[in-house]
């Protein structure tokens, strides 16, 4: 395999990677998503104790940093796992990569500091957004 294959394949599965995680991400944040939208989301974090992480994230202050761990305990280790296997990812692999992209990305989709009443739209609207926040990440 030549160097230019490695770094081919290296590129893609970045690329593969990152829009994967766009789904997984949608999938948490999108009102007819898995966790129930955004504030379905808060509510799973509010009820494992990171309430105020998340309302960190929300605010307009400093987010709060959680770790893998944490994320995983509040959405629950069968959502971790099976998002972590669509990605061909070990789950705590995956839940370190959503502690460290959620609360920056949760902190940009509200930037007014609150979040909207009618959530953040569905996984298709969504898809968009994410794509390009995910991008300039």
């Amino acid at each position: 395999m030549s160097l230019f294959d490695s770094v081919l394949g290296a590129v893609t599965n970045h690329v593969q990677q990152q829009g994967g995680l766009a789904n997984v991400l949608s999938g948490l944040l999108a009102n007819n998503g898995e966790a129930g939208g955004l504030n379905g989301l808060v509510e799973k974090f509010r009820q494992a104790g990171l309430g105020d992480a998340v309302n960190s994230w929300i605010g307009t202050g400093a987010n709060q940093a959680i770790s893998g761990d944490q994320l995983s305990d509040a959405l629950g280790s069968d959502m971790v796992t099976k998002a972590a296997s669509q990605l061909g990812l070990d789950p705590s692999q995956l839940s370190g990569q959503l502690a460290q992209m959620l609360p920056g990305l949760i902190d940009k989709l509200t930037p007014n500091g609150t979040a909207p009443e009618g959530g953040l739209g569905n996984a298709g609207d969504l898809m968009g957004m994410l794509g390009g926040l995910l991008g300039k990440a």
